[in-house]
């Protein structure tokens, strides 16, 4: 039984689900697509299955959605659930927006013990190429018990061929379902609710942003929407471009090579280009590789990234400090006493505000929240100076607010409950105008200029729409102030009203109207994934300074014919390619001369690249004979005298000229000649013109050709100067042999007449070399020889010729030539710069190479070389080096999935590297009992050895507090203790490349604990600002300590300053808490502290520790233990 009845929505509290790295939760296909941003579908819904059709044309990518939704639910009621025996379920066809749907359940589960739900687009197999179709939606299961625990989950799509399902593979607990005292089965009936909103979608493929709009978008790189969302916002800022504009470029600077440049060009393209701007020439002024433009980053840090670059490349120049001028403001944070008349206070600068989102319903609660006084008090007194411990105010006031107001919404928190970080997508939202002066100034200090009128208007919106692992970023931008927003997203421009640009992002539910009122009123509500993320207010009264006029006399002259120049070849290569089609390209190889500045330098097999030949466009209707007379303007040679063959490419892949045109085909437009020559019909016609050269250098006209006659060419080598060039060709009469021939090779090579030379038939060169001796006394025929074939051919190598000649023949030059491979050799410890290049052959062993790396580094043991391979992606090394003799040969070192790199890293060992793989090395760090500073050791024993071994190995190196002291061997990450190795344990799997190891002696009183003694985990933390939100933030080194029962907070303080060694008015300020899964509990004096901690084992009792909470002092040391071999995490960086 179904029914379609437009009905609400029980919107449910809790977050979408995250997908599995393999069994994906929320809606998402088995084998979802990854979005252009590069980030998986987190935090929404995925198909069940990916439908094997052709992928699709018309994307979410083309389309934007508009405004007014149809919207239905369908209920479908399944009567025996329990009894159903077939894997999955599909409901009835039902009809929402003209479009055909249906539910799909699997009853039992997707491979999953959960029920898995999508909804399907129940035509899709017929819907022509191309199809989309967008939609929000929730499926429920319905409580029959009661409706408040019905089980409801909603998502949006973009439906396609790919996609033609999506929902949620692990919906609900199958336990749960199947429950009879739950309520979802209610006399083995489950109810299924699908609540459909379909949109409308409108194609961009054809859409133009500057007719439209006035204004261009910035195409995306792969995942720099971020970024363009930015650079839109800031280009929009008049004055910020004008001083862009003057900041001092030469016509010699590259914009690949200088910022200022390259964000100069990028500007003038927004500003006079018909179509989408590129921004590769700014990332690469950044110094970014490809694999920077496919990671994403944070708006707000690339943002602070780029003005403090542009604030540094400012300085000196007429426009120095105008990021200073637009954006910064000053704030005063203050700690006022209660009881004594003491006051400190700090003046710091701004460039953004973060402003709270969680527990704010618009940016004044924000504003509100941030200048809230926070008391001192009771254990967490001020220390004032010469007053003491007392109780205080604390506080933050503004000073100045800036003329460009960036405020950073605080979207993404750390949740403790979950142990993860989420997105805040509750409504939250900004006003058109914003007054900061409001309430008397509530939020300026008593220093402020009260004469400065602190209204702002609102100038730009900046969007992330998706989840917390990833997203997509755009823009609302209204570049003069006007009533009129536009939406920048990527290559994307659209006029928008102030209701999308405003009030849709706000966040929140979104409510969409019924469109069937008979049944029911009540709106449709689904949790809205997209919403501000940051703002950029003006102040008005600096509106007309910000928002001025920009224009070409701004421009310094040299870009402006740069860019101009650049503009008009755009454009003749856009009408070149318009014109495309009307056009054939012919490439001739004319000449002797264009094969013999080719083969020997540019190439050694086959006889040209055709790149690189005299290419003529030609229309395809112009008649092959008047073709010829351009030829001859072109190179001189009359009509008559022309005779033009045809290349065709061979089975074995050589590319040989192979037959001469007829009289009927030079009859033929060129177009015609190029469809029969060209089995793949592109736009290139090749030909080999065949010229004769007089004695007196003048053109002959070509000479017969029967069947008899093959013309052959000639490639001569010299084994002493390792050379192959091209001395000729001429016809031989197929019946005839080589030995007819040796004199004119003889005269043609410059030897003697009676010279005796070697033949061989150059024959491929692909996937190896194959070039054989050929018999001087078989005929041309008899040896298969025909048109187009290449003879080698040398003086006979004499006896000695092996040892005098690196390369004695052709076969083994070609060989060489083939293989040979500069490898550029890298310190392992430089992993950016080119030590030293190397001429090798891909062919060479594992010991070839080391043993030519030896040599260069003037080495005597080529076994304590250690070479690692190149990641082509990350532009890294590897994280594992080349085990010895394990690589065959070169090639096999440098091949990286389906690409060869020319660069390796090496090390040179203190030992052999066949005894190192035999020995475990572990970097462990040795705490001293008395003694600050640790020390790091390099252990190297056994790979069998034990822990015992390595503790014992390493009292042979350090001092210990007494000649009998014990040690234990701890494992450290990211400052907490995760375990205490048994001295049992083999080293062999230990890993030293992620955590610390730590060595420290045993305490004499841990070796004693009392029956009711506990040994606790202590971290120092602090709290900072993480991705948006406060964060627990450990530092330091952790350690154990010993709690006595009944012993208060007050009494552990004593022995902890102690065993810290920390002054008295330092530790007055440390705070202590019970730490568990990152929450801190703060504790009082009169605590007794062993209460909170109920396991003695401390082996994996990281999660619960007492916290000493301070200001992080401790200064960086010189050596990381805990670190891989290459750090492969990246920040925003500008490296120029």
């Amino acid at each position: 039984m179904t029914m379609v009845t437009p009905q609400p929505l029980d919107q449910e509290d809790e977050e979408m689900l995250v997908p599995h790295t393999e069994l994906l939760e929320g809606p998402q296909p088995v084998q979802g697509p990854i979005a252009l941003d590069g980030t998986p579908p987190i935090e929404a819904p995925q198909p069940m299955e990916v439908v094997g059709q052709a992928e699709v044309a018309s994307t979410a990518e083309n389309q934007a959605v508009e405004e007014q939704p149809q919207a239905s639910r369908f209920t479908w009621v399944i009567e025996n659930f329990s009894r159903q025996t077939n894997k999955k379920l599909y409901s009835d066809v039902f009809v929402v927006g003209a479009y055909k749907w249906r539910v799909l359940i699997f009853p039992k589960g997707n491979n999953v013990d959960h029920l898995s739900m999508y909804l399907d687009v129940a035509d899709s197999s017929s819907l022509p190429y191309g199809w989309s179709r967008y939609a929000q939606f929730s499926l429920a299961v319905v409580n029959q018990i009661h409706n408040k625990f019905t089980i409801k989950k909603d998502t949006q799509h973009q439906f396609h061929a790919r996609e033609s399902d999506w929902g949620f593979t692990s919906f609900m607990a199958l336990s749960d379902l199947y429950d009879p005292g739950r309520g979802f089965l209610m006399n083995d009936t489950c109810i299924i609710e699908a609540d459909v909103a379909v949109r409308k979608v409108t194609d961009y493929w054809t859409y133009d942003s500057k007719k439209e709009t006035g204004y261009v978008g910035l195409k995306n790189q792969g995942a720099t929407c971020y970024m363009n969302s930015l650079l839109q916002t800031l280009y929009h800022i008049p004055y910020f471009r004008k001083a862009v504009y003057h900041m001092p470029t030469t016509e010699n600077d590259m914009p690949s090579g200088s910022i200022p440049l390259a964000l100069q060009s990028l500007f003038y393209k927004l500003q006079y280009n018909e179509t989408s701007v590129a921004t590769k020439e700014l990332t690469k002024s950044f110094g970014w590789d490809t694999y920077d433009s496919f990671m994403q980053h944070d708006v707000q840090e690339l943002n602070r990234v780029l003005c403090e670059k542009l604030e540094d490349k400012m300085k000196g120049t007429v426009v120095e400090g105008t990021i200073q001028k637009l954006f910064e403001g000053h704030h005063m944070n203050y700690i006022e006493c209660i009881n004594v008349d003491f006051k400190s206070t700090r003046k710091e600068s701004f460039y953004d505000l973060q402003l709270d989102v969680k527990g704010c319903r618009d940016v004044y609660a924000s504003f509100d929240k941030y200048v809230e006084v926070e008391r001192l008090e009771g254990d967490n007194k001020y220390h004032a100076e010469e007053y003491g411990l007392q109780d205080a105010k604390k506080g933050v006031l503004f000073i100045d607010f800036p003329p460009v107001l960036q405020l950073q919404l605080k979207r993404f928190e750390y949740d403790f409950t979950r142990d993860t970080m989420v997105k805040i997508n509750d409504r939250y939202e900004f006003p058109l105008e914003l007054d900061l002066d409001r309430e008397n100034g509530k939020y300026l200090s008593p220093d402020a200029d009260k004469s400065v009128r602190n209204l702002y208007t609102l100038h730009s919106v900046l969007v992330h729409s998706g989840g917390v692992h990833g997203g997509h970023y755009y823009a609302f931008i209204r570049p003069t102030l006007s009533d009129q927003w536009f939406k920048f997203d990527d290559e994307r421009v659209t006029k928008e009203d102030m209701k999308r640009a405003l009030e849709e992002q706000y966040g929140g539910e979104e409510e969409l109207p019924q469109t069937n009122p008979g049944y029911n009123n009540a709106p449709f509500k689904f949790t809205k994934y997209s919403n501000a993320y940051m703002l950029v207010y003006i102040r008005e009264s600096d509106k007309e300074k910000i928002i001025c006029d920009v224009d070409e006399k701004d421009i310094a002259e040299h870009l402006r014919i740069r860019l101009k120049k650049e503009q008009e070849e755009k454009e003749d290569k856009r009408r070149y390619k318009a014109q495309a089609h009307l056009y054939t390209i012919i490439k001739v190889v004319a000449r002797d001369a264009d094969l013999s500045e080719q083969i020997g330098k540019d190439i050694f097999f086959d006889l040209v690249d055709h790149d690189k030949v005299h290419s003529f466009r030609i229309q395809k209707q112009m008649p092959f004979n008047l073709f010829k007379d351009e030829v001859a303007k072109e190179f001189g040679v009359p009509v008559q005298f022309q005779r033009f063959w045809i290349w065709a490419k061979r089975q074995n892949h050589t590319y040989r000229p192979n037959r001469p045109l007829t009289l009927q085909e030079e009859t033929q437009s060129v177009g015609q000649l190029r469809e029969v020559s060209n089995k793949n019909h592109n736009a290139e016609l090749k030909l080999f013109l065949e010229i004769e050269i007089g004695p007196d250098l003048r053109p002959l006209p070509p000479p017969d050709k029967t069947k008899e006659d093959i013309l052959l060419f000639f490639k001569l080598y010299d084994p002493e100067k390792e050379e192959l060039r091209y001395v000729g060709r001429f016809f031989v009469k197929s019946a005839g042999k080589p030995t007819e021939i040796i004199s004119r090779l003889n005269e043609t090579a410059g030897f003697s007449p009676d010279e005796e030379i070697e033949l061989y038939e150059e024959i491929k060169f692909e996937p190896c070399v194959m070039c054989e001796r050929l018999d001087k006394r078989t005929s041309f025929r008899s040896s298969q020889i025909e048109d187009g074939d290449i003879i080698c051919f040398q003086k006979l190598p004499q006896a000695q010729a092996e040892e005098k000649y690196r390369y004695p023949d052709v076969p083994s030059f070609l060989e060489y030539v083939k293989n040979r491979q500069i490898v550029h050799f890298r310190s392992l410890d430089r992993p950016k710069e080119d030590d030293f290049r190397l001429e090798l052959s891909k062919l060479h062993t594992y010991d070839d190479v080391v043993e030519r790396v030896a040599r260069q580094l003037e080495l005597d043991d080529p076994s304590k070389i250690r070479l690692t391979p190149h990641n082509c992606y990350s532009q890294q090394p590897k994280p594992h080096p080349i085990k010895y003799r394990v690589a065959e040969h070169l090639l096999d070192m440098l091949v990286h999935y389906n690409q060869v790199s020319d660069i390796l890293y090496y090390e040179v060992l203190d030992i052999p590297l066949p005894e190192l793989q035999c020995l475990k090395t572990l970097k462990v760090a040795f705490h001293h009992a008395t003694k600050e500073e640790p020390v790091v050791h390099n252990i190297r024993l056994p790979k069998q050895s034990t822990v015992g071994d390595v503790l014992n190995e390493i009292k042979t190196k350090v001092e210990l507090s007494h000649p009998n002291a014990e040690l234990r061997l701890l494992e450290v990450f990211y400052h907490k203790i995760y375990k205490i190795f048994p001295l049992t344990e083999k080293i062999e799997n230990i890993n030293d490349q992620y955590w610390t190891l730590r060595a420290e002696e045993i305490p004499e009183e841990e070796k004693n604990l009392g029956p009711q003694d506990r040994l606790i985990h202590v971290y120092h933390f602090t709290k900072e600002a993480a991705l948006n939100q406060m964060q627990v933030q450990n530092f330091g080194e952790p350690f154990f300590l010993i709690i006595r029962e009944n012993e208060t907070l007050e009494d552990v303080k004593v022995r902890i300053q102690r065993k810290l060694e920390v002054p008295d008015d330092e530790f007055s300020k440390w705070k202590f808490a019970f730490l568990s899964l990152g929450r801190p509990e703060y504790l009082q004096d009169s605590d007794v502290v062993s209460s909170r901690f109920q396991r003695r084992d401390v082996y994996g009792a990281w999660e619960q520790y007492l916290g000493l909470e301070h200001s992080d002092t401790t200064p960086k040391r010189p050596f990381t233990a805990n670190q891989n071999r290459h750090t492969y995490e990246k920040p925003v960086k500008i490296y120029n």
